[in-house]
């Protein structure tokens, strides 16, 4: 009899993961802003510096209907899948399951047997979610160890509440809401967990009314989005505690928990304070058994030309740093920024989570600056830097510069031509792009990055 083994990308730690082969190929979602009929997209780019079609698309495979807005996307399956209770460890990372934020429809697309050709094998249509789940507009995925789970901005008719649901891992049928008791929680975003300690985190955006045409003066002035973390207990799916951050802060998105499971704390990026227009990160973390937050970092906005700003900023006379995405190494000790309004992305040594130190940073893009690459020194860039992904390495950095399409008009009126770049980091600390890779997409925005065999931000461990 035939033994059943673990994928070999499953690893045990995250100490482990960083011992794997660099990466290959990546995932990247396209998404299409102009209303043409053409589809959303996912790309798949060759990593390999070896290759003569090195930063190059070797591979695409288009969605089915147009008008999805394809976002953030993840693996069917990953090292969670190794923890004690899972009951799936011969489950494969084979699978892309990527949400449309604007249809709510969910692809499934199969990477094998030639990662250069995917294919969708099932679509889950926006009435079953909803009939199921009684939530809309999915946004993140995450591999879990006993399911797939997504969480939704909203309902149906674009109010609140937004939350988490599960996907079947085998059948990829949708299973049902994830909570039990969700306390007050009302906003939806990004959820993550501690596996090791039986928590799960998610924080706030807004509804789906909220965000969809882009950011709401009057809603933001107002401190009405969201502003907090919510503190839950995994196993039992009930709320525990809010964590308020004022509202001052508003938009509390991306979240980076610690990977080493013993470990109780992680980090979350604020877009904006109304007080002056800088962005912060905020550390979470257990004390005495109480959940606690601190802001440890705050990033000013930057002096700028009315006339140089859209028309959402002229009366701020400044550039805000807009954090909209962060991601943490897989050896917990370097913590990534996407500064995607002043075009600057950070590297800070976060070895101590109480006090991060400023270590590395490169500018390209930018509403005011325009920062050019190495590789077109003339051609100033829009957009800036802001979905990231990390190789597990902690090597490689890679990140694409549109964040999401009314959005995009919004702080970038003369539209985002979009990019993908890489940079390498050093193991002490210190960035450097890489001077041949700039891949430009055509009238397509890339977004989300998904590596060959997982990333910084695609598994979790149960193991140190």
């Amino acid at each position: 009899m035939e033994l059943w083994r673990p994928d070999p990308t499953f690893y045990p730690s995250p100490k482990l993961a960083g011992q794997a082969p660099p990466e290959k190929l990546a995932y990247v979602a396209l998404l299409n802003p102009r209303q043409d009929g053409v589809p959303d997209a996912i790309a798949v780019v060759d990593l390999d510096p070896a290759s003569s079609s090195y930063a190059s698309v070797v591979g695409k495979v288009d969605m089915p209907n147009p008008g999805d807005e394809l976002h953030h996307f993840g693996w069917n399956a990953c090292s969670a899948c190794l923890c004690p209770y899972a009951p799936h460890p011969h489950t494969e990372r084979r699978y892309l399951v990527v949400p449309g934020i604007r249809s709510s429809r969910i692809h499934i697309i199969d990477t094998k047997p030639d990662p250069r050709k995917p294919k969708i094998i099932k679509v889950i249509e926006s009435e079953v979610l909803a009939a199921r789940t009684g939530y809309s507009r999915p946004h993140t995925v995450h591999c879990g160890p006993n399911g797939i789970f997504l969480s939704a901005l909203g309902s149906p008719d674009g109010e609140g509440p937004g939350g988490i649901f599960i996907l079947d891992p085998d059948s990829f049928e949708v299973l049902g809401k994830w909570e039990i008791d969700r306390g007050p929680q009302y906003f939806g975003y990004d959820f993550w967990w501690h596996l090791g300690h039986d928590t799960l985190i998610t924080s706030e955006w807004g509804t789906p009314r909220m965000v969809e045409s882009g950011v709401n003066p009057d809603i933001l002035l107002k401190g009405g989005y969201g502003h907090s973390l919510h503190i839950w207990d995994l196993r039992k799916r009930t709320h525990l505690k809010a964590l308020d951050l004022g509202a001052e802060h508003q938009m509390v998105l991306e979240l980076r928990p610690a990977h080493d499971p013993a470990k109780a704390y992680g980090f979350v990026g604020v877009v904006v304070s109304l007080k002056d227009l800088s962005a912060s990160i905020w550390l979470w973390h257990r004390e005495n058994n109480d959940w606690k937050i601190q802001k440890v970092i705050e990033i000013p906005a930057e002096p700028a030309d009315p006339e140089k700003l859209p028309p959402l900023l002229k009366g701020f006379n400044a550039a805000p740093p807009l954090v909209t995405d962060i991601n943490l190494s897989l050896d917990d000790r370097f913590l990534y920024v996407s500064c995607w309004g002043t075009g600057e992305f950070q590297q800070y040594d976060v070895s101590d989570p109480f006090h991060p130190k400023l270590v590395g940073s490169v500018h390209l893009g930018g509403i005011v600056r325009r920062a050019t690459h190495p590789r077109r020194p003339s051609e100033p860039l829009n957009g800036g830097p802001q979905m990231v992904e990390v190789s597990r390495d902690g090597k490689r950095i890679y990140f694409t510069n549109s964040l999401y399409a009314p959005w995009d008009e919004q702080f970038y009126p003369d539209g985002v031509k979009s990019w993908l770049v890489k940079l390498d980091g050093k193991p002490e600390g210190g960035l450097s792009l890489d001077p041949k890779f700039l891949l430009e997409f055509d009238k397509l925005r890339s977004h989300q990055i998904r590596l060959e065999g997982g990333d910084a931000s695609s598994d979790s461990y149960c193991y140190s």
